[in-house]
């Protein structure tokens, strides 16, 4: 006879990679993580060798730091572009003192669904951290409303409101990052009537085609800053 089912479902435990070139914090998170229950499978230096412990051990999430070695300028998070692009399974939580935008923009661009945002500096309880660990290894998100604020130049809030149900539920489904093609599958309705609401929500979210920023990238943020609060 089997176990009862309590109805209580448990995570399994996290395999993390995780990126810091400072040794002393690496280390320190390796033990603050092991003790809440993550495996931290690899950890690396510099974006190199986060892109090779990624690519043997196939974590459920990367931390990945912004500025990394030879040039601290923006490896960390530039691999993790790369990440996104080879291991589209694998969670990525960028945990940095600097919010780097063009960098975020284009980790974005695809959806947020896997994606974390963090400033080092405002997370205050290790119990945050790992709760957004655990979001973004789910497919969920974890964005310091601090950033999402920094990378849509607090332009766009209010104005989820002025949406359809049916522009907010494509805008929501673009979040999660499908393509028009897909909402439209989802949503059974035809590609051409899901590019006609996207158009509404750029104008509603004032984002004119000005073919130097990616307006879906500023409509979901828009979109998660107006849902975070």
């Amino acid at each position: 006879m089997g176990a009862p089912d309590t109805g209580v479902v448990i995570d399994k435990e996290l395999r993390v990679v995780l990126a810091e070139d400072s040794v002393i914090l690496r280390e320190g998170m390796v033990e603050l993580l092991g003790a809440r229950g993550c495996e931290v499978v690899a950890t690396a230096g510099t974006g190199p060798e986060l892109l090779d412990a990624v690519a043997v051990h196939r974590p459920d999430v990367a931390v990945v730091d912004v500025r990394m070695p030879p040039t601290h300028t923006d490896e960390g998070i530039r691999a993790a572009l790369e990440i996104r692009a080879r291991t589209p399974g694998t969670g990525i939580l960028v945990f940095s003192q600097h919010v780097e935008h063009a960098w975020a923009s284009r980790l974005l661009a695809e959806g947020a669904a896997g994606i974390g945002y963090l400033l080092k500096e405002r997370v205050a309880r290790t119990s945050e951290f790992v709760d957004a660990l655990h979001r973004v290894a789910r497919g969920g998100t974890a964005l310091d409303p601090e950033v999402v604020t920094q990378l849509t130049r607090g332009g766009q809030r209010g104005r989820v409101d002025a949406l359809t149900p049916r522009e907010r539920e494509v805008l929501e489904l673009m979040a999660q990052g499908h393509s028009n093609r897909s909402v439209a599958a989802l949503l059974v309705v035809s590609e051409r009537a899901v590019e006609k609401h996207v158009a509404a929500v750029f104008t509603k979210f004032d984002l004119p085609s000005t073919g130097s920023e990616n307006r879906r990238v500023k409509a979901v943020l828009a979109y998660l800053s107006e849902m975070a609060g």
